[in-house]
């Protein structure tokens, strides 16, 4: 049992020690290093296309590169007009009515622009 416990030592350090001479050996560059790829040439332009934009850049992609001012910005984003808080306050209305009549409870609205005035008026004109 001895002799195995000596010859297991003696095997793996001479396993680390070609391992390590192994490590110091000059390697051959990789695949991805600068030493394995060949110097190329820089493609020549040929054919109707020689410059690269035929078409100056446009205003809006030249204003992506400039500095913010803050004294022309807008004070009203124009995501977020005034016009259309009427039509979610509508939306909201109608959610609410929706949710309501499902509890059973009536609940009578309003809106600006509402058609109900109209069908009120054409409902009582056939029933008369």
């Amino acid at each position: 049992m001895r002799e195995l416990i000596a010859y297991t030592s003696i095997g793996l350090g001479l396993l680390l020690t070609l391992w390590c001479a192994l490590g110091l050996t000059a390697r051959r560059p990789g695949r991805h290093s600068a030493a394995y790829q060949a110097p190329k040439s820089m493609p020549t332009l040929t054919g109707p296309h020689m410059s690269p934009w035929p078409t100056p850049t446009p205003h809006h992609v030249q204003a992506r590169l400039l500095p913010l001012d803050g004294e022309e910005t807008k004070l009203v984003r124009p995501y977020a007009p005034a016009e259309d808080t009427l039509e979610l306050y509508a939306i909201r209305e109608r959610r609410t009515a929706v949710v309501l009549a499902t509890l059973g409870i009536d609940y009578a609205y309003t809106y600006a622009g509402d058609q109900f005035d109209a069908l009120m008026h054409a409902a009582s004109a056939v029933t008369a």
